[in-house]
Formats: C-alpha cells, sequence, structure tokens
C-alpha cells in the first residue's frame, strides 16, 4: 500500500509537494504552538509564521534551491520579529532534504551549511549568549540530518537506476548471446548435413552414371556400381542418423553417441572416391600424432569436401593429397588435375568467391574453428588447390566446429 502511494505520488510531483507542506505544517503546528506558549510569545503570529514557512515546500522538487531561500526568510523573520520558535526551522530542514535529494553532495553541504549559519547568527543577534546553545546545536543537527538523509536517499535512487541499468545490460547481453549461439550452431548444424549429404550424394551420382553406362556392355561391373550405390546410401543414411542424433541428445548425458569421423577413417573415405572414378594419390610426411578432436573432425570434413568438388566440378581426374604432420600443426594439401575453374581464391578471413558454394564456406569455418586457416584457388599449371594449416594446439576461445 505505502508503495503504491509513494509511486502515485512521484506520478505526481505538484500532488506531492503540496502533501509534504501540508505534512510539515500539521507535524510542526503542536511544537509550534508549545514553544509560544512556553515563550510567552502570540500563538496566531507562531502559527501563522510557520504556515507561512511551510507555504515555498509547495515549489520544493521544481526549485529546491529557492525553497530554501524563502523559507529560511520566513525563519529570520520569526526569529527577528518573535521568540525563537523551536519547530520554524523544520520548513527549512525539509527544503535542505529537497535540495540534497536533487543535486550533487557538495552542493547539499554547501546550503546546508549557509541555512545553519543564517539561522546561528540571527538566533545570537536576536539572544545573544549561552543561554540557548542547545537550540543551536540542535539547529545545526537538525539542517545535517536534512542534508545527510536527502543524501542518503539520492545515493539510493542512483544505486538502483544503475542495478536497473545492469540488469538490463545484462538482459541485452544474454539475449545476443543466445542469437549468437543460436546462430553458430545453425550453422554448424548446416556445416554437418551439407558435408554429409553432398558427399554422399555425389558419389551416388557418380556411380549411378558407371552402372548407366555399363549396363549393357559390361553387366558384371555395372552390378557392382549399383552395389557401391547401395553401400554409399547406407553410409549415408547412418551419418544422417548419427549427426540428427548427436543434435536431438546432445545435452542428454545418457544418450548414445557414435564416434564422429576423423583421418582414421581417411582410407574407406578414399577408397569410395576412387571407387567413383577419381585416381588417388596420398603422400604423407611426418610422424603422425593423436589430434585434438575437433582437428580430426576438420581434417577429415576438408578432405572429404576438396574431393566432392573435385569429382562434382572436375570429374574423375588425377587428384594428390598431401598430409604433412609437423610438430605444430598438421597441413593438409588437395591438388587436382582438372581445368582450372574462373573463381578467384579464397583465404581464411575473405568473403566467399563467386562460385565457390557452401562447402567452400564450410571449408573455411571448420579451419577457422579449428584455430587454423584456409587457402583455395587455381593453380598456375591447371586444376584447383586447397592448402589448409591446422594447429595441433587450440584456442579455447576457438568456436565449436
Amino acid at each position: 500500500m505505502i508503495d503504491l502511494l509513494r509511486g502515485w505520488l512521484r506520478a505526481r510531483p505538484r500532488t506531492a509537494d503540496l502533501a509534504a507542506a501540508l505534512t510539515c505544517f500539521a507535524l510542526s503546528a503542536p511544537v509550534a504552538a508549545g514553544t509560544a506558549y512556553r515563550h510567552h510569545s502570540p500563538m496566531a503570529w507562531s502559527i501563522g509564521g510557520l504556515a507561512l514557512a511551510c507555504v515555498p515546500l509547495i515549489a520544493r522538487t521544481r526549485r529546491p534551491a529557492p525553497t530554501v531561500a524563502a523559507t529560511l526568510a520566513v525563519n529570520v523573520a520569526q526569529i527577528l520579529l518573535l521568540a525563537f520558535p523551536g519547530a520554524s526551522p523544520i520548513a527549512t530542514g525539509v527544503a535542505v532534504h529537497a535540495v540534497a535529494v536533487r543535486t550533487d553532495r557538495r552542493r547539499a553541504w554547501r546550503i546546508a551549511g549557509c541555512a545553519a549559519a543564517v539561522l546561528l547568527a540571527t538566533s545570537v543577534v536576536r539572544e545573544p549568549g549561552l543561554d540557548n546553545i542547545w537550540q543551536h546545536l540542535a539547529v545545526i543537527a537538525g539542517m545535517c540530518l536534512a542534508a545527510a538523509s536527502g543524501d542518503a536517499v539520492r545515493s539510493r535512487r542512483r544505486l538502483l537506476v544503475s542495478a536497473l541499468e545492469r540488469a538490463e545490460r545484462a538482459e541485452r547481453t544474454r539475449e545476443v548471446e543466445a542469437r549468437r549461439r543460436v546462430t553458430e550452431e545453425r550453422l554448424r548444424i548446416a556445416r554437418e548435413l551439407h558435408d554429409v549429404v553432398a558427399h554422399h550424394i555425389t558419389l551416388v551420382n557418380a556411380q549411378a552414371g558407371v552402372a548407366h553406362h555399363l549396363m549393357r556392355t559390361d553387366p558384371d561391373h555395372a552390378y557392382q556400381a549399383l552395389e557401391r550405390i547401395r553401400d554409399t546410401s547406407r553410409t549415408a543414411l547412418d551419418e544422417l542418423r548419427t549427426t540428427v542424433g548427436l543434435l536431438r541428445y546432445r545435452d542428454d548425458p545418457a544418450a548414445p553417441r557414435e564416434p564422429t569421423p576423423g583421418l582414421a577413417h581417411l582410407d574407406g573415405l578414399l577408397d569410395s572416391f576412387r571407387h567413383s572414378g577419381l585416381h588417388l594419390t596420398v603422400e604423407r610426411a611426418g610422424r603422425p600424432t593423436e589430434l585434438p578432436p575437433i582437428t580430426d573432425l576438420a581434417a577429415y570434413r576438408i578432405i572429404q569436401e576438396a574431393l566432392t568438388n573435385t569429382r562434382k566440378h572436375a570429374g574423375p581426374v588425377p587428384v594428390r593429397v598431401q598430409l604433412d604432420h609437423r610438430p605444430d600443426a598438421l597441413r593438409i594439401t588437395v591438388e587436382d588435375d582438372g581445368p582450372t575453374a574462373p573463381q578467384t581464391s579464397v583465404d581464411d578471413g575473405a568473403d566467399s568467391a563467386p562460385g565457390t558454394g557452401h562447402g567452400m564456406i564450410g571449408m573455411r569455418e571448420r579451419a577457422k574453428a579449428a584455430g587454423g586457416t584456409l587457402t583455395a584457388g587455381p593453380r598456375p599449371t591447371g586444376g584447383f588447390r586447397i592448402h589448409t594449416e591446422l594447429p595441433l594446439r587450440i584456442d579455447r576461445k576457438a568456436p565449436a566446429p
């Protein structure tokens, strides 16, 4: 209920100022009347002076500093014309509180000190001596309390605003991070599905062409091609099932997981391309070492995509695959002797060149995810060349493939 009333008053500052003025008068009137009676001062003058001191409070929100000056002027007049009414500085204290809430700390304390000094000087002029020392100390304490309470309210409001801003900023950051992760996951899924589908469909298409060509002249070899189509399609379905299963049960630690392909499966991959008509030679250098999973998968997929592109765009041409195992990196080069495609080279960090397609983009993204680089482009002597260098130590900030 109190919070609702505060919210309602904050939305209506003029009404809040009027309520503050009336509340100040209502709470101070009994004290002012008692003080006037004790000092044998006119009751009407004391109550009237208090009311006059409370009137400027209706502008305390819009003009806090002039409000302090107006209430202070009324207090000075009360002190000089009447006996010192102890309740009269309360309106000035309320005005000082409003100044402290709406200005900076230094200015608030400066105004509070000036108000206390004016009231003390006026009181000393009116009644010299130390008889009213406790009243003087009460005036100083009242002004200090008003400034301190207003400063505390201002600091609390500032902290609340700052906390709200941090919460909103954190919420926006979480939303941006969530969108970024969704985008990365979408790209990862797209790469996996593209690599699986494009590779096997290319092989099925090539083997179907061989079967069609040999169906009448060499039925035995055509039958073998059909068997390879069957095996390739079954392998494609198995890899699709594995990929979809990993996506579906990725967050379930109890879900079954199948090993992702790596260079350990490279011989089977090369054999499938040899059956499709590619004349493959493999050159290995260096001493093979155990690769990080992200690097192993990236190496396998890059070779797979490079050979798929060669079979799709260049046909059954000679292809050389070179694997150079170095202490700090794995270098992979895939070169073919096919016709030079009218496309520019693509390197790490550059935009995809015309004609490269999603496969080239996926290879570059996989190399980046593994912390490596990839360059691709036509060879001066004809054909196409893809070269990638994958480090053996992965930066932990690198995104998942």
